[in-house]
């Protein structure tokens, strides 16, 4: 084996070796911009949201909630939009679609979905793209005030 065709294997396992480390740290950025977070109330889950927002994100996280409802038995997904500002707002036009539909998708898993964390300027971009507001909306300020709402209607009593 000649020098160079050293060098060309070489180079050829270092970028192999590469993209495998880039496609471990994208599934590390996935996990952590969308965690699921057990609640103290049972069959509840909190998942803040963080980073930028898009379609294809959008479906990656309806998917983990789906499974993650499945797996654990989930009753209730809080999802919490604080972190989200105007600069992680991916395309408005889709935005309100992408939640309606990641609503819908936990509402067939048997799932209640509670939303929080919805600044001003967000709400207006939600308002611009469309999104029907409904009448089985669940949204709350906090995840506080969203825990707090359902402890009481599950009549629940925390010493």
């Amino acid at each position: 084996m000649s020098k160079e065709t050293e060098k060309i294997a070489a180079l050829q396992e270092e970028n192999r070796l590469l993209k495998e480390e880039l496609a471990e740290y994208k599934q590390i950025v996935k996990d952590v911009s969308a965690p699921i977070i057990p609640s103290i109330i049972p069959e509840t889950i909190l998942v803040p949201i963080t980073g930028k927002l898009s379609q294809d994100r959008f479906e990656t996280i309806i998917s983990s909630l789906m499974n993650a409802c499945y797996e654990n038995e989930v009753e209730t997904v809080i999802i919490d939009f604080t972190a989200i500002s105007k600069k992680e707002i991916g395309e408005t036009a889709v935005l309100g679609q992408s939640i309606d539909h990641l609503i819908n998708s936990l509402n067939l898993m048997g799932a209640e979905t509670f939303l929080v964390g919805f600044t001003p300027d967000f709400t207006q971009d939600l308002m611009r793209s469309g999104m029907r507001i409904r009448t089985d909306l669940n949204t709350f300020l906090t995840f506080r005030s969203a825990l707090q709402f359902l402890i009481k209607k599950k009549g629940m009593v925390f010493a």
